[in-house]
């Protein structure tokens, strides 16, 4: 049985709660692409009726994580290429605009937090866990939008999060990548910390295009 539990929020209606313990689930891997969701199993697995279930899949297939198949039911959606092209195109232009910014607007603070941010990512490679690698990541990049000191942009990057997330996850699961992900960070720090925009919007766009390549040959290579 999956790892799946309930975080009960008294703020929020039983189906969002359950929606985003599904929604976690998916993102995080354990439910994989095209597994099929059955109402009954997962309301018996989360001690609630079926009804928050059904609403929950419903709200998942609005967010694309989840597709209803004709005499099958809901399935998890599977990552295709094009999907994933359209996210990353979307995540370099603006990894690309941040990068660029942070270079002009980044102050003594925000060095000191890119430092150690990328200090942490090292450990989280060294541990070997997928968790706190995806979460090593995310974090040394949430630092970058941080120093862009652009609102606007922060939140619009902030709503891409969960549907990079399951990107982000399939990369960082090819371990022949770790050393060349943390050279990656090394010199977009370096780049960051002199204040060459020029090269770090480079090297980031290099950064992205490497993960779009990895993602695109196991989702290939699964199907």
């Amino acid at each position: 049985m999956k790892k799946l539990s309930l975080k009960l929020d008294e703020y929020l209606p039983l189906r969002e709660v359950v929606f985003n313990a599904l929604r976690q689930a998916i993102i995080e891997g354990e439910f994989q692409p095209g597994e099929r969701l059955m109402e009954v199993t997962l309301a018996n697995k989360l001690g609630v009726s079926r009804t928050p279930v059904r609403e929950a899949i419903r709200m998942l297939e609005l967010e694309g994580l989840v597709v209803m198949v004709p005499r099958k039911g809901a399935e998890v959606a599977k990552i295709t290429v094009k999907d994933l092209k359209d996210a990353l195109e979307v995540r370099m232009a603006m990894e690309a605009l941040s990068v660029r910014l942070a270079c002009e607007r980044i102050d003594d603070k925000g060095k000191e937090e890119l430092k150690t941010a990328c200090i942490k990512f090292k450990e989280a490679i060294n541990s070997k866990l997928v968790p706190a690698i995806v979460e090593g990541d995310e974090a040394f990049h949430n630092v970058i939008y941080k120093a862009s000191k652009n609102n606007k942009l922060i939140n619009i990057t902030q709503n891409l999060r969960e549907q990079v997330y399951r990107y982000r996850v399939e990369y960082v699961k090819d371990f022949l990548y770790h050393d060349n992900l943390v050279r990656e960070h090394d010199l977009i720090t370096m780049a960051i910390l002199k204040g060459d925009a020029d090269t770090a919007e480079k090297i980031m766009k290099e950064h992205i295009y490497n993960q779009e390549q990895i993602v695109i040959k196991n989702v290939t290579n699964a199907e």
